[in-house]
């Protein structure tokens, strides 16, 4: 879902050179944890469990974490309307229509959902973490990123685990 990179270095507000995949990940970033956190208000209203609810704060802050990334180095913000279910990448739109589609279905496939979300994005922090990344203020963000998001994964699992598999047919 990134933009084509061309693997100049950008020198930043910050004074830091960041490579254009940094800049793009971090963008990327902001955008992937708006999903989340919207994915899972969303979910958390159709179906009121607290996972989601509690999941969705954290998402808010992990979105808040890279915004000061974002204004520390002077980057553009893709986030201009912050309203639920809204996204100016047509991608991430696509995403958050499928993902309420697919977890409106049952309580079921919602931690489904949640799972593929976390998996999603402990993918993508892991290859930033892996093959872009060594600006150390951004290494930390997402290894905190990462680490929650784990955490999150094993939330929905134990979820998942709870709830007998509802299947509907097509």
């Amino acid at each position: 879902m990134q933009k084509s990179i061309d693997n100049s270095l950008v020198t930043t507000k910050a004074g830091y050179d960041l490579s254009q995949e940094e800049i793009d990940g971090l963008i990327h970033m902001r955008l992937e944890e708006k999903l989340a956190r919207d994915v899972y208000t969303t979910l958390g209203n159709t179906w009121n469990y607290k996972v989601f609810l509690n999941i969705k704060v954290s998402e808010q802050a992990h979105m808040e974490a890279v915004k000061r990334l974002l204004v520390k180095y002077g980057i553009y913000d893709p986030i201009t309307n912050d309203e639920v279910g809204v996204f100016p990448d047509p991608q991430f739109q696509a995403l958050y229509d499928q993902f309420v589609l697919q977890g409106s279905v049952s309580a079921y496939e919602a931690f489904m959902v949640g799972k593929t979300i976390e998996e999603l994005d402990i993918a993508d922090l892991q290859n930033q973490l892996t093959n872009v990344v060594d600006n150390p203020d951004i290494i930390r963000v997402y290894q905190n990123l990462k680490n929650a998001s784990e955490s999150h994964l094993a939330a929905f699992n134990k979820c998942l685990s709870g709830i007998p598999q509802i299947r509907v047919a097509n």
